[in-house]
Formats: C-alpha cells, structure tokens, sequence
C-alpha cells in the first residue's frame, strides 16, 4: 500500500511539472514592449536609431525593445509617414503602430496642420533646452511643442585662407569679393544639389528687401516680383562664378585648388576633413543675414500606442550627452538641442572641431530656415527663368 502510494505521488508531481512546464511553454518568452520608430532620411537614420540609440535606451529600460525603419530620403520619406499616420486617423484606429516619428520640415508643417501629432516636448525634461526659430517654426507653419529637433544640417562658406585673407561677412561683401577675384567662388546651382540650392535662397533673401517673410509667411504670390530682381542680381554675380558639379563636386574644387570659395554642406565637409579628402587649411564662414540649414524632427503620433514610452525615448535621445556622442562625434551634425547644453559632454578636440570656425552663437543668429515653400518653389522656377534664360 504505501509503495502504490509513492507510485501515485511521483505521478502527481510529473503530471504537475508536465502542467507547469506546458503553461511555460504557452507563455511569451518575456513580457517586451516595443517602441516602433519610423524615420525617413537615408539609411545611416536607421542605423543610427538601431544601432546607437537603440541597445542604450534598451539597457536603460528592461523589456523594451526599440526597432527603427525606414521611409526613404528627402521629403518623400517623411510624405510615407504621414500618410500612414492620415490613413489611420480617417479609418478611425484608437492606437496607432508609430510611436516616435522622425521627419523633415515639410512633413513636421502638414502633420501639425492636419493634427497628425501630439504636442508632448512641454512634457520632456529636454524641452527647456531648444530655443532657436526651427523648433518653434517649420516652413511657415507653428510646430512649437510639437517637435524637437535631432540635429542640424547647415549650409555655410567654405574657404582656402592662403586664397581669402579676409572671408566676406555680408552677401554685399561677396559681391565685391567676387569682381575683384573672378572664377574663384563656385556653387552648384539649383540642380546639382541642396548646399547650391541653399546659397541662391541665401542671396535672395539678401537682396530681396522682405526680411524674414520669405520664411515666416503668409505666402504673398504679389512678391515675385522683388525676388525676381534679386535673380537677376544674381545672373549678374554669376558671370564670374565657376558653376560646380554638386555638393560633393564644390569640396572636390575647393580641396584641388580650383576654386577659393564655396557654399558647402558642414557635415559633409567635416566628414571629407575626416576622411583626409579636404585641405586641412580651409575653413567656414557664415555671413549676415545668414544662409539656410534644415533640421529633421523627433515628433510622437498624436494616438501612438506607447505615448509615455515614446516622450522617454525622445528625452533620451535628445540628451545632451546622447547628442555629445552620437549627433555630434558619430555624424558631424549640429546638435538639434542648443550647442552651449552639449559643450561640457564633449571633449575639447570634438567641441573645437564642429565650433572653432562658426561658433554657437553665430550658428543660432546666421542658421536660417529655407523658405516656405510656395516661396521656395518661386525661387527655383524664377532661377531657371530669370538666371538661366
């Protein structure tokens, strides 16, 4: 009798741990949450989220999982993801599956508008460290607590100090820079790439007489007319430029000498630096009233699905150290929160680096926004009419 009941208890105890281990078995592996980011821009945007920001953030939050796609570069990427936000909004979804949103400009004014995204940054702890005009404006439109910036890109002069003893501070400065040294300033016109495209919305905010306006809005059809005339001062000044092949075409001519000056995108001309492909004699400059940068934008859904989740990964990535190592060190952006909030998370070669050429201040007054872009669009048509005819 007591051998059948030891018999009967080793079967109760296999059953149990048969039970148990099958209960196990229909459970998931670990209770994760993942925080779903959609970003446009090209792949190094994804990378970055996976790669850098990612298993930092992961380390910091047991059972979250951050997984980054793409949408493509340029404005079409960030058109992806609003109109994945707009579908779900019209078909009545409660929770959306796009926790933080990374876009441009463009995208950042239309999502705001059709009341596509939250107004969370007042909610983050890194919101009292933005001030300058893009996170407040987006091509015209008001965006402020909506978004906070990533990073920076920005258009400056790049210059051979053996050739430019004295770069211009002024476009009216450049002018005469230019009659007195001609087929030594060279850009890329209005299809050979953006750091081109950015120094003609440059001179025609210069020399247009609209102030600020052409970025601030409303869109007024009736001011064609005075950028019309700044066109073709510009067809003028460009009778003794070197017109270049592209972004990269102007940094190769400015590295072998053949031109002295140039508008160039900074990032990519650190990175040239870097890579041991630009003279290290050239330096930048940023004259007054400035030329333009773009930032891309941290934005969350207005009904994403993990809200508060997402405002923690944006406060994160939006750190000041997070922007010292990654925006800064990793891609030679400007930082999006503002630079004196970076400066005691970088060593000194880093900070002198991005900043010994323009410093913060300089950036922060002379880093304008492109137009809006009814404006912009009168720009680069009135270019090919008026310029190029």
């Amino acid at each position: 009798a007591a051998d059948c009941a030891s018999r009967r208890k080793r079967s109760m105890k296999s059953l149990l741990a048969l039970s148990f281990a099958a209960l196990v078995t229909a459970l998931p592996a670990s209770a994760q949450t993942t925080l779903n980011v959609v970003t446009a821009g090209d792949q190094n945007m994804v990378d970055y989220v996976n790669t850098f920001l990612a298993p930092r953030f992961e380390k910091l939050n047991p059972g979250v999982a951050v997984k980054a796609v793409g949408t493509g570069p340029g404005d079409a990427g960030s058109q992806k993801i609003y109109e994945k936000l707009s579908a779900q909004s019209k078909a009545g979804v409660a929770s959306w599956d796009v926790d933080v949103a990374v876009i441009h400009q463009r995208g950042a004014a239309t999502m705001v508008k059709e009341n596509l995204l939250a107004p969370y940054r007042k909610e983050i702890a890194t919101d009292k460290l933005v001030s300058r005009d893009t996170a407040k404006n987006a091509l015209g439109q008001n965006v402020d607590g909506f978004v906070i910036p990533m990073f920076h890109s920005q258009i400056a002069f790049a210059y051979n100090p053996d050739l430019v003893k004295a770069p211009p501070k002024t476009f009216n400065e450049l002018e005469a820079w230019v009659k007195a040294n001609p087929k030594q300033f060279g850009y890329n016109g209005v299809k050979g790439g953006m750091s081109g495209v950015g120094f003609v919305m440059g001179y025609v905010t210069a020399n247009a007489g609209l102030g600020t306006s052409l970025e601030t809005g409303p869109y007024d059809a009736g001011k064609k007319a005075a950028i019309d005339k700044a066109l073709g001062n510009l067809k003028e000044f460009n009778k003794n430029v070197v017109m270049t092949p592209g972004n990269a075409g102007t940094l190769d001519m400015l590295n072998r000498g053949e031109i002295a000056m140039g508008p160039v995108w900074v990032d990519m001309f650190y990175t040239w630096m870097a890579d041991g492909k630009m003279n290290p004699k050239v330096k930048l400059a940023l004259p007054e009233p400035g030329l333009p940068g773009q930032p891309m934008y941290y934005a969350v859904p207005a009904k994403a699905a993990n809200a508060a989740l997402a405002r923690k990964f944006v406060e994160f990535a939006a750190s000041p150290e997070i922007q010292a190592e990654g925006i800064v060190k990793k891609f030679n952006w400007y930082p999006g929160i503002d630079a004196q909030h970076v400066q005691a998370k970088l060593d000194k070669a880093s900070w002198d680096k991005l900043f010994t050429d323009i410093k913060p201040d300089a950036l922060q007054k002379y880093g304008r926004p492109f137009p809006l872009s009814e404006y912009f669009t009168d720009i680069v048509e009135g270019y090919e009419r008026v310029v190029l005819k």
